[in-house]
């Protein structure tokens, strides 16, 4: 039982670093928020910050990436139901651009936060 259960999670870990190859592979903004991603984690432990700050910070970069591999699986879910132009299809892609985005801005807003507590 304990071995199948191992064998399970195995997979799952597969299935999930094969899906964020492809999001890394096709999509160049997965790549652009992966080295915003390091610039700010160096910048969060560079200044002096706590291990709450910290990890606020670094795990909202952490989200802006499962956002942007979530809006990959919308786009690619539209495309393969058909390449005519639709106004759902145009629609969920939107929302699921529109989710990145409103995510980055949270993160955004948590890093002004910081800056600000530092700086005041």
């Amino acid at each position: 039982m304990l071995m199948q259960q191992i064998m399970r999670v195995r997979q799952r870990a597969i299935w999930s670093w094969e899906g964020f190859v492809h999001v890394y592979r096709t999509e160049g903004s997965l790549r652009q928020w992966l080295v915003a991603n390091a610039v700010f984690a160096a910048l969060a432990f560079l200044l002096p910050l706590g291990a709450g700050e910290r990890g606020f910070l670094l795990m909202g970069g952490v989200l802006v990436v499962a956002m942007e591999c979530l809006n990959t699986a919308i786009e690619r879910v539209v495309d393969d139901i058909g390449t005519e132009r639709r106004a759902a299809a145009k629609q969920a892609k939107d929302c699921g651009s529109a989710a990145v985005a409103v995510c980055a801005v949270g993160v955004g807003v948590g890093w002004l936060c910081v800056l600000l507590g530092l700086i005041l």
